[in-house]
């Protein structure tokens, strides 16, 4: 497939998962752009800046792959990077549920189709909310996330009690 893929999320943190995905979206488009929204459902532990710089970080090798932040809608960047298609990620029946609605929506909004990823079934396990579990109760997560990440989420988390804490 030729073309500007668009890969989404929220990256709060970018983990090993997300960057198998870009790569091989990588392999199939001409360019792939990660964009780094904000989810309104969610409290970020990073802050986008942050998420956006940890992933240029994560991809910096490869090729024809940029980051992008998406404070508005997907379907309006994908009109602004003259997308072609939107790629997701999929761990399993569950990822594909909840991306579901979301892809028809998408394609309703901007006319252009997702395309699903199955994840590489060593990463599966993987998902952002809990690489930041396992970190908040000190367990070790650098072989989930690129170089940098870890420390990253170590920062945030301490910052975070230290804002819990009366002067």
């Amino acid at each position: 497939m030729a073309g500007v893929a668009v890969c989404p999320g929220s990256f709060d943190p970018v983990t090993l998962g997300h960057l198998d995905v870009v790569r091989r979206a990588r392999g199939m488009f001409d360019e792939v752009v990660v964009a780094v929204g904000v989810n309104a459902s969610k409290s970020p532990l990073l802050d986008a800046a942050t998420r956006v710089a940890l992933f240029e970080a994560a991809v910096t090798e490869l090729d024809g792959v940029r980051v992008a932040p998406m404070p508005g809608l997907l379907a309006d960047l994908c009109r602004e990077v003259g997308a072609t298609a939107i790629v997701k990620g999929l761990r399993g029946g569950a990822d594909f549920d909840a991306e579901h609605p979301m892809a028809l929506m998408n394609r309703h909004l901007s006319g252009v189709d997702t395309v699903f990823v199955i994840g590489d079934p060593a990463l599966a396990h993987i998902a952002s909310s809990m690489v930041r579990d396992v970190a908040n109760h000190g367990g070790p997560i650098d072989d989930l996330v690129p170089p940098g990440v870890a420390d990253a989420v170590h920062r945030a988390l301490e910052a975070r009690r230290n804002q819990g804490k009366n002067p």
